[in-house]
Order: C-alpha cells, then sequence, then structure tokens
C-alpha cells in the first residue's frame, strides 16, 4: 500500500522580495535600527508563506513590539554582565596577576553559555510564532541544559581536534529535536552519530591537504606549498558546504513526528552553486549600484556648487567648503547605501534559492496521520529572541 506523501512548493518571487527587503532596510538605516524588529518580521512572513507543504503555506505570527521589547530586556542584562562582571574581572586581574589578559579570557568563556542560551531560545520563540494548517508549532524549555551541552561538546570536539564534529552536530540536534512539538505531537531524532562521518570525510580531506601545503612551503618551498594550500582550501570549502547539506539531510530523513516521517533530497553541487553564483552576483551588482551612487553625487554636488566643475578631484578634497562636504557625506552615503544593497541582494539571490531547494527537495511520509494532531497552547514568550538580538546572532529569519 502506497504511503500518502506530501510536496513540498516554494512560490517566493525575487522581485516582491527584493523590494520589501530593500525598503525595509533602508527605514532600518533611517530610523538608527529601531525599524529591523519589523523588517524581521516581514520577512518571516514573505519567506513563510512561500513555503507551503502540500499546498499550505506556513504562518509566522511573530509581532516586532515582542521583538524590541526582548531586545530591551537583553540590553539590560548584558549592561550589567558587561558594565559588573567585567570590571570586578578586570580589577581582580590585575590585583592578582597585574595583567588583563586573565580577565579578558574568562569573560570570553563566561559569556559562551549565553551565546548558546540566546539560540536555543531564539529557536524556541521562532517555533512558538510559526503555525501550518492552523496548527501551531512549539518547543519545551531547555535553553540552559542546551548551553550546557553545547559547551560540553565543543570541548570534546576541540580537544580532539575536529575529529568528533559529526558527535556534536547529532547529539545537539537530537537535544532541540526532542523538545520540539508540532501541535500535541512531539517531533523524535532517530539515527546514530557515526552515520554523519561519511559526510566529513571530504572536509577533512581538505584540511589534510593544507596541512601537507603548509608543512611542504615551510620545509621545502613555498613556490610548491602556497597552490597545494589554495588547492586544500577550496576542498574544505567544498567539504564544508556538502557536510551541511549532507548532514542536514539525514538528520531530516531520521526524524520522525508520531507515524509521521520525513524524506529530504538536497543536493550539495546545488547548494555549492548558489552560494558561489550568489555570492558574485552579490558583489558584482553591489559594485555597480555603488558606481552609480557615486556618479549621481558627484553630479548633484558639482549642479549644487558650479565653482568645483573647473577643478579636479584633489582639488575638491583640498577645498575646505568641498573637501568637508565630501569627505564626511560620500563616504557615509556609500556605506549605508552599500549595506541595504548588500542585504537586499542577499535576500534574492542567496537566502531565497537556498530556501527555494530545500523547500522543493522535502516531502512529508504519512501525512493522513497528520489531521489526528491536536493544537498546542499558545507560549507567550515574553522576552522573544531579545538575547539573539542584542549579542547580534542573526537568529536567522
Amino acid at each position: 500500500m502506497a504511503l500518502a506523501a506530501l510536496e513540498t512548493e516554494y512560490v517566493g518571487k525575487r522581485g516582491r522580495l527584493f523590494r520589501l527587503a530593500f525598503w525595509t532596510g533602508l527605514l532600518t538605516v533611517l530610523t538608527l535600527g529601531i525599524y529591523r524588529f519589523w523588517m524581521k518580521t516581514r520577512l518571516r512572513r514573505f519567506y513563510w508563506s512561500s513555503v507551503r507543504p502540500g499546498g499550505q503555506p506556513l504562518e509566522y505570527v511573530g509581532e516586532p513590539l515582542e521583538k524590541l521589547l526582548g531586545f530591551l530586556i537583553a540590553v539590560v542584562f548584558l549592561a550589567f554582565y558587561i558594565g559588573i562582571v567585567n570590571l570586578l574581572l578586570m580589577f581582580a586581574s590585575f590585583s592578582l596577576l597585574n595583567t588583563n589578559v586573565a580577565a579578558y579570557a574568562i569573560s570570553f568563556v563566561g559569556v559562551l553559555p549565553i551565546v548558546f542560551y540566546a539560540r536555543f531560545r531564539a529557536r524556541r520563540y521562532i517555533l512558538a510564532r510559526t503555525r501550518w494548517r492552523g496548527v501551531r508549532f512549539g518547543m519545551d524549555q531547555g535553553a540552559w541544559g542546551y548551553a550546557w551541552r553545547a559547551l560540553w561538546h565543543w570541548t570534546v570536539t576541540i580537544l580532539t581536534l575536529g575529529l568528533l564534529w559529526p558527535r556534536m552536530t547529532f547529539w545537539l540536534e537530537k537535544y532541540r529535536t526532542d523538545l520540539t512539538y508540532f501541535g500535541s505531537q512531539k517531533f523524535v531524532q532517530r539515527g546514530q552519530w557515526k552515520m554523519l562521518f561519511r559526510p566529513m570525510l571530504p572536509l577533512w580531506a581538505g584540511v589534510i591537504i593544507i596541512l601537507i601545503g603548509a608543512t611542504v612551503s615551510y620545509l621545502e618551498n613555498e613556490t610548491v606549498g602556497i597552490p597545494i594550500i589554495v588547492l586544500g582550501a577550496l576542498v574544505a570549502l567544498i567539504g564544508a558546504v556538502h557536510y551541511n547539506v549532507y548532514s542536514f539531510r539525514l538528520l531530516t530523513n531520521t526524524k520522525t513526528l508520531g507515524d509521521v516521517s520525513f524524506v529530504s533530497k538536497p543536493r550539495s553541487k546545488k547548494v555549492f552553486w548558489i552560494y558561489v553564483s550568489g555570492y558574485f552576483l552579490i558583489i558584482f551588482l553591489s559594485i555597480l549600484f555603488a558606481i552609480l551612487v557615486l556618479a549621481v553625487f558627484f553630479a548633484v554636488s558639482f549642479a549644487m556648487l558650479p565653482d568645483f566643475a573647473d577643478k579636479d578631484f584633489i582639488d575638491l578634497l583640498d577645498n575646505n567648503e568641498g573637501g568637508m562636504f565630501l569627505s564626511s557625506l560620500l563616504p557615509l552615503v556609500l556605506y549605508f547605501f552599500v549595506f541595504v544593497i548588500w542585504s537586499a541582494l542577499r535576500q534574492i539571490f542567496l537566502v531565497l534559492p537556498l530556501a527555494r531547494h530545500y523547500a522543493e527537495t522535502l516531502q512529508i511520509i504519512n501525512a493522513d496521520k497528520l489531521p489526528v494532531i491536536g493544537q498546542r497552547a499558545r507560549d507567550e514568550f515574553e522576552e522573544a529572541e531579545g538575547f539573539a538580538d542584542a549579542l547580534d546572532l542573526g537568529a536567522a529569519l
């Protein structure tokens, strides 16, 4: 008997996304960053509504004020940590060791649990504000448990020089998945961490090639060693993309939601090409737009100050009035313009193609079991993803 399967569609369009990302980015700059909470909300609603398993869109119901208030709460906490705790650490370090190195080291280690805590809380908030077919996603509490587990796994991974990276990937994802719900039904991460070893091999091969190149460069000949290092870096980069894609694929294929399972088939070659072509177009078009802005800026400047027309560029910068005008305003305009354009181009040439590829290669198996899943109570979540925003962790979309 054939199992009921739902295909996933992706309907987001680049033109609409570019307009949305550009204007919300511009408003974010003009409001000195305050509008970014509204920008993030509107972008999420676009992406969520574009992903349609079985033809029915996901919904994002988060509110910008939640994010703003959560950010302010996190800033107060972090201000206390940075202002008070770091001051005490600095005083103790100078008093006992006559140096500030220990204070910086302890402060860095001390902030790591907060970083992991913030990432977990951000994921929980996003799930709590996501619906499909009217049913809420959700996540149990466990942020501090995740933070300490992440610290332990990172320590083991570093001590083994990265050899146990697959182990860290699996167990941290299992911890998060096993606390995740769709309505009343709990997700379960099955499989074993050893299944992630094979996808890691290309990355390890790249690292080994880099080490060989560095050894040759140091002991024998830099002319021979440097090309080997470059080759190793390229192999490692391809390997990193391959690992990210296939670890996601294997972990998704071993997740279950009661009797419901999933089949994910993203391709590492496709994802690598999206990164290469995407960043090429982003850089090329950003430079092109920056040149156009420069041309417009100088045209307007010359029109406003006609006596500049007979002077060359160096004379303009040496001129007191013109130099102050150009040297202060031009870098500022260029910086914010490139920031807004880069962000908008990144959405249409990188984030959107990746979202489309991962969505369109996903199937939901045994989908006829979904209607029996009940609703989940709303998670109020007062601080939203404030810590992730305050620590500038991105918190994804």
